[in-house]
């Protein structure tokens, strides 16, 4: 257990339900945003073509059938599973992160970015990505959540309260 957090073991009942309604409802949030824009991007820009390519943020419509960046395409079945994992993870045992609904939050955004790249790769065999800063490569919406809700995950992780020293005796 992390200090500074409750685990969702001392009030079961109604810990439980207030950790999956954040979870649930970020991760809901993160996949409506996530299909909207890629829906909005496949249906507006032709495949590879960019719009405001001169501005600081462009969008550039791409299909990825690798991982992140483009990387390894040839393990699909890999990325799947890997996002499986993902979800069953924060779903059964994610609760040990803390009951806050800040930290639930983050979980979320993991959930969510990994449940609708997940759900574009079973369906379609790959996702759609179009957010380019011409310095990294494009991503989307749940790449920028599942990111987000990692560097989160890490900083709250550092935010733990010392615990009191004890005198040594």
């Amino acid at each position: 257990m992390l200090d500074g957090s409750e685990t969702l073991t001392q009030s079961p009942n109604g810990a439980r339900l207030r950790y999956y309604i954040v979870i649930v409802g970020t991760a809901g949030i993160v996949i409506g945003v996530d299909h909207i824009t890629k829906w909005l991007i496949v249906q507006n820009i032709r495949l590879y073509q960019s719009v405001g390519a001169g501005g600081f943020i462009s969008l550039h419509h791409v299909e990825n059938s690798g991982a992140a960046f483009g990387l390894f395409p040839q393990f699909q079945g890999l990325y799947l599973v890997v996002a499986a994992v993902v979800v069953l993870y924060i779903l059964f045992a994610g609760h040990h992160f803390g009951s806050t609904w800040p930290r639930q939050a983050v979980l979320g955004l993991i959930l969510g970015g990994a449940v609708s790249n997940g759900v574009d790769r079973l369906t379609q065999g790959h996702v759609v990505d179009f957010i380019d800063v011409h310095w990294w490569p494009v991503f989307n919406v749940a790449d920028m959540c599942i990111v987000v809700g990692i560097l989160l995950a890490v900083l709250q992780l550092g935010w733990r309260r010392a615990a009191p020293r004890q005198p040594s005796t």
